[in-house]
């Protein structure tokens, strides 16, 4: 089996670890802090049990989880590893001290990929004597769930790296995207933050309340994105295509992108907005993230089944 090491035992961590050991592979599971290793096994044993609830495990569960080992010894986690995947907090500094560190004490022909979701890997591996095998590797959350993976390179990056990265990803049964230019944020956030703000902004200038705006993206434009992305979308909004959508619309989508001015969200209007949605007590958010998981895998369960009755 091939050795992965899944750096950081957060959220993103452990699900990685489940995506690489459902796939076949020997994970070892690192974090700093012994007391996170066994709270993410206890997650990795829950999403395993959603996972065979929806038909969609290959094997039993218990084969999947005796391929993760946990381990708080950096040096252990990565030896023998060729491919490394860092989940460390979404801070420039922490990523650059971590990669001077994976980079000295990795095999020198193992893949150092990051789960960043907005810093490209050119910003901490700049000075690196192995830059050339850094290369982001952004999942959608959680990654075991959803399978979309950016992988952007850095300027200096091997195009071998590139090339192993994507082919891991598929490998692994997710589905990669290449992003060809760092920018800030890739595509899935530049493109989800886009939302967010125009949803805030509509939210604060009392256009209209936060579960009607929650619920214009659940019932509506959610269900069509998860068929399909935007060019599609518009594609079929106009009988002719996306030609004749933009001839129909291309001003009016224009007068409306100028209106949409950037601007800073306040922590007022925050806690202001939590409280509209949540009322006094916050939720418990870890069940919130337990029922959304199960509400997706129902969706990938029945996307699976179509696409193996030959549906697109």
């Amino acid at each position: 089996m091939d050795q992965v090491a899944i750096v950081g035992a957060g959220l993103i961590g452990s699900s990685w670890a489940l995506v690489f050991a459902r796939a076949g592979r020997a994970v070892r599971l690192y974090d700093p802090d012994p007391a996170a290793l066994p709270v993410a096994l206890s997650r990795v044993d829950g999403a395993l049990e959603m996972l065979e609830a929806h038909g969609l495990l290959g094997e039993q569960p218990a084969s999947i989880r005796s391929r993760i080992v946990v381990t708080a010894d950096l040096r252990e986690a990565v030896r023998d590893a060729l491919y490394v995947q860092e989940n460390a907090p979404e801070r420039t500094a922490i990523k650059a001290e971590l990669f001077a560190r994976l980079d000295t004490l990795a095999d020198p022909r193992a893949i150092l990929a990051s789960s960043t979701s907005t810093i490209p890997v050119s910003q901490f591996t700049q000075d690196l004597p192995g830059r050339g095998r850094c290369i982001v590797a952004h999942p959608s959350t959680p990654p075991h769930v959803l399978r979309l993976v950016e992988v952007c390179p850095a300027p200096w990056t091997h195009e071998d790296t590139v090339t192993r990265t994507l082919e891991m990803q598929e490998a692994v049964g997710q589905v990669p995207t290449l992003i060809r230019k760092e920018v800030q944020g890739f595509v899935l956030n530049r493109l989800q933050v886009a939302l967010a703000c125009e949803a805030f902004r509509l939210w604060e200038d009392g256009i209209a309340s936060a579960d009607h705006i929650e619920k214009t993206v659940s019932e509506t434009l959610g269900m069509r994105w998860s068929l399909m992305g935007p060019f599609e979308t518009l594609s079929l909004n106009a009988p002719d295509g996306l030609a004749d959508y933009f001839a129909r619309f291309g001003e009016i989508m224009h007068r409306i992108n100028t209106s949409q001015v950037a601007r800073p969200i306040a922590p007022e209007a925050v806690a202001q907005l939590e409280a509209e949605l949540f009322g006094d007590a916050p939720p418990d958010f870890a069940a919130k993230r337990s029922r959304r998981d199960e509400r997706l895998l129902g969706l990938v369960a029945a996307k699976t089944a179509r696409a193996g009755d030959g549906e697109a």
